[in-house]
């Protein structure tokens, strides 16, 4: 979870970066019933960008984390869920679920904290 937070500050302090999701925050909807049903959070953090060049440009220029459609690795992933994991599910569903054009999903693998915000730094203002 300590981790999970360094991440969280460390894009929320990005000027392209407008929200980041992760389930074991107090804040988050889900928290109180994952805490009962769960013994942690997962590794699972999401964001928003401010803009799709945003999420293009973040895409593209990863270096240590890695673009890729399955989250399921050591490594730090990141998707794209509009037109990866969510492609087929219509847009109006989509936007219900909090599912834009400029959300991105990151799987947390076991890098330093500190290297995977440098990466996605420099690769949203490369």
């Amino acid at each position: 979870m300590i981790m999970q937070k360094k991440l969280q500050i460390g894009l929320e302090s990005k000027k392209k970066v407008s929200k980041v999701y992760y389930i074991g925050f107090k804040d988050h909807e889900s928290y109180a019933v994952t805490k009962r049903q769960s013994s942690g959070f997962g590794g699972m953090i999401s964001f928003e960008t401010d803009s799709v060049e945003t999420v293009k440009k973040i895409l593209k220029n990863v270096d240590m984390v890695i673009f890729a459609e399955s989250l399921g690795g050591t490594e730090t992933l990141i998707t794209y869920p509009v037109t990866q994991t969510h492609v087929d599910i219509p847009m109006e569903m989509k936007e219900r679920l909090g599912i834009n054009n400029c959300l991105l999903r990151l799987s947390v693998g076991i890098e330093n904290a500190d290297d995977i915000i440098d990466d996605l730094d420099r690769a949203m203002n490369g």
